[in-house]
């Protein structure tokens, strides 16, 4: 498989105020805000474009820069799953500002971007420290005109050919050693011009190449498509289209 094309890294800025630390890329966000990882913000400016529903809320933003040039963004703030999440909901043990979610998706993004990975461009993040915990917030781009899998298999089928370049795609992230802590029919987009995208790396990362995981990430993608299909009245996926992404997948 051809390598991805080198892509130049976003160059990032630092802002620290009292408990709140932020990073972001001073090519999407000349002058920033921290207000700018909230909601409200974007309300008041009446540039929310639309949400999506996860564990919270996603925001989706249209907004112009200095130059007029449009910015469109996706605003996440991070939630906890599973029993522990309906106790402390958004709170995490702060060790320290690299180590916490928001940072750490930043950074894994800004290394796929400069390998040409199709993934989100980070364009923003903010950790406000309260003790001995911390909130995080996500701004990234949004890929345009773009559905998710489960939306496309709601209303019609997709080509063998479209099935294999998603296993081509899911592959070219496996060879440059990215796992995707949650990779199910969700996570991977279809844009407008049939090109493959993944999003939502929280807590994924860099792995050694040599070993069990990718066949773990690919359990869990089968997993989540027989899920799907059980939970959908309509769901255009079977089987067969699982070996067409695994054709692609080992090409």
């Amino acid at each position: 498989m051809n390598q991805p094309a080198i892509v130049k890294p976003c160059h990032e800025k630092t802002f620290q105020q009292g408990n709140i630390y932020c990073q972001y890329d001073s090519d999407e966000i000349t002058s920033f805000l921290p207000e700018m990882l909230n909601s409200d913000y974007w309300q008041e400016k009446n540039a929310i474009v639309g949400s999506a529903q996860g564990r919270g809320t996603t925001w989706f933003i249209a907004t112009e820069n200095a130059e007029n040039i449009e910015r469109n963004w996706v605003l996440r703030h991070y939630y906890r799953g599973g029993l522990i999440g309906k106790v402390v909901n958004d709170q995490y043990l702060f060790t320290g500002y690299k180590n916490t979610r928001a940072a750490r998706e930043f950074t894994l993004l800004t290394s796929m971007r400069a390998l040409g990975l199709p993934a989100p461009k980070p364009v923003a993040f903010r950790v406000i420290r309260q003790g001995l915990f911390y909130r995080a917030d996500l701004l990234s781009s949004r890929i345009e005109n773009a559905q998710d899998l489960v939306a496309v298999l709601s209303t019609t089928t997709i080509t063998d050919l479209l099935w294999q370049q998603i296993g081509k795609v899911i592959k070219s992230f496996h060879q440059q050693g990215i796992y995707h802590h949650d990779l199910n029919a969700h996570n991977i987009l279809i844009d407008g011009n049939n090109k493959v995208w993944l999003i939502d790396f929280d807590q994924g990362e860099h792995r050694a190449k040599q070993s069990k995981w990718p066949e773990d990430n690919m359990a869990r993608l089968l997993r989540s498509f027989r899920k799907e299909q059980q939970r959908m009245t309509n769901f255009y996926w079977t089987e067969k289209n699982w070996q067409a992404l695994l054709n692609g997948y080992q090409s």
